[in-house]
């Protein structure tokens, strides 16, 4: 098929009209369960049932609900090693959080247990000091099945980055050129390790789902991460695609989140390790966090991991890294990430910077906020700072409330202003009722 008529399919059935809200009502989640619908059983499945990447079926609502959980089985991974031990043990305190009640941001009354429901839940775990209260798994997810996580991908190479540069291994005012010569002519010829860390890179790269001419399905077609028509010509790599980036713009003036910054920056980590990111990942957070499960990175033609969004994860494993960011990088008996760089990304970056994008999309992360190392942060009155990843994939730490909430979702909608206005309030007024109780 061509990629045309493939964009169009994700933006019809995935991403809506804009980014900012869906061309029609969304369909009732409880209508679109896999399992419900038949989606890939049987042996083989039913042809209508059948689900492909060649054709791109694999990102057309509500196959998305089965997608996510099965990434692996469309097409190519790099494994993430958990290493030999055993998992470091999670303690439980189950507390009844379904009937908390709160107002939603249409201004009406609704329930922890509605707002999964309404954003597309598949799982959700939040952990109040170090302890499971509340675990839940919905859709066709299970404990051990990885999930997409999209851009969480990126605050995993973030972390990395800095903690390369805490080592010595990683000059983060140095230019990039320093590390890939290979970027001199084009968008990152005068750009910095920092500019790529914080988002403030001038270059000519849109992520407008909506426009079906923008560089986000150049970047996704050289990715691998969808199909190409027999006499596609393009970059086949992350590689080739980055290198045809052009500046546009001026550098570390404004923040402007786009993709391809974050694999600039996986490049230079893989180019200074001398590692892949999955390796790297392996012996630098998940082998030291003690994770339950193996997790993994799709990968281009040659084997590239995604580092701007090819990260799949359970959700305990998910908890256990956030609870590690709360903690100031100590998780496990151990320090694995050096508590100066969870203390750089909780200060922030510029707020101006921020402020220039007019970021509209999350309660308190309005004026004031910022973005720093890949994470968003808050500035509020409880200091939350978060990963997200689009259709509803999240990190969510609030360190005044000793909270983690981490959640996994197949939203039919990608931008994130179609989930977290509700889920925020929802985890904030959970917060509330674990701190006063």
């Amino acid at each position: 098929m061509s990629i045309k008529p493939l964009a169009s399919v994700i933006l019809t059935f995935v991403c809506g009209t804009t980014l900012a809200q869906p061309a029609q009502p969304l369909p009732d989640p409880a209508t679109t369960d896999p399992r419900t619908l038949g989606w890939m059983q049987g042996f083989p499945p039913a042809p209508e049932k059948t689900i492909r990447f060649e054709d791109g079926s694999f990102y057309k609502f509500p196959r998305t609900r089965w997608t996510f959980s099965h990434v692996r089985e469309l097409w190519p991974t790099a494994n993430v090693w958990r290493g030999p031990s055993a998992a470091t043990p999670l303690s439980a305190a189950p507390r009844p959080l379904d009937a908390i009640s709160f107002t939603d941001d249409k201004g009406g009354k609704t329930t922890w247990a509605e707002m999964l429901t309404r954003t597309y839940t598949d799982s959700i775990l939040v952990l109040h000091k170090g302890r499971i209260v509340y675990e839940k798994y919905m859709n066709i997810a299970e404990p051990q099945v990885p999930h997409s996580v999209f851009s969480i991908t990126k605050s995993f190479v973030g972390v990395l980055a800095a903690t390369l540069a805490a080592e010595g291994t990683l000059d983060l005012d140095a230019p990039v050129v320093k590390y890939i010569p290979e970027l001199k002519d084009g968008a990152y010829g005068d750009a910095t390790v920092r500019n790529l860390m914080d988002m403030t890179v001038g270059v000519r790269y849109s992520e407008k789902y909506a426009d079906p001419k923008a560089e986000i399905w150049d970047y996704s077609r050289a990715g691998g991460s969808l199909p190409v028509a027999a006499d596609y010509a393009g970059p086949k790599t992350f590689y080739e695609f980055l290198l045809t980036l052009k500046k546009e713009g001026s550098h570390g003036e404004a923040f402007a989140y786009k993709t391809v910054n974050t694999e600039v920056l996986a490049w230079i980590i893989k180019r200074v390790s001398g590692k892949s990111l999955s390796a790297l990942m392996s012996e630098k957070i998940w082998q030291p966090l003690g994770v339950e499960n193996d997790a993994y990175f799709t990968v281009d033609a040659i084997g590239t991991e995604g580092g701007g969004g090819g990260l799949n994860l359970t959700l305990r494993d998910m908890a256990r890294f956030g609870d590690m960011m709360r903690l100031g990088g100590k998780y496990n008996g151990r320090q694995i990430i050096p508590q100066t760089v969870i203390d750089d990304i909780r200060k922030g970056g510029d707020p101006a910077k921020f402020t220039k994008a007019a970021y509209p999309d999350v309660p308190g992360y309005g004026k004031g906020s910022s973005y720093r190392s890949m994470w968003w942060v808050s500035h509020n009155a409880h200091e939350v700072f978060d990963a997200r990843g689009i259709h509803g994939q999240r990190i969510y730490i609030d360190p005044k409330a000793d909270l983690v909430v981490v959640k996994l979702s197949s939203h039919p909608v990608a931008s994130n202003l179609a989930n977290i206005p509700l889920t925020d309030r929802a985890i904030e007024a959970v917060a509330a009722h674990l701190m006063n109780d």
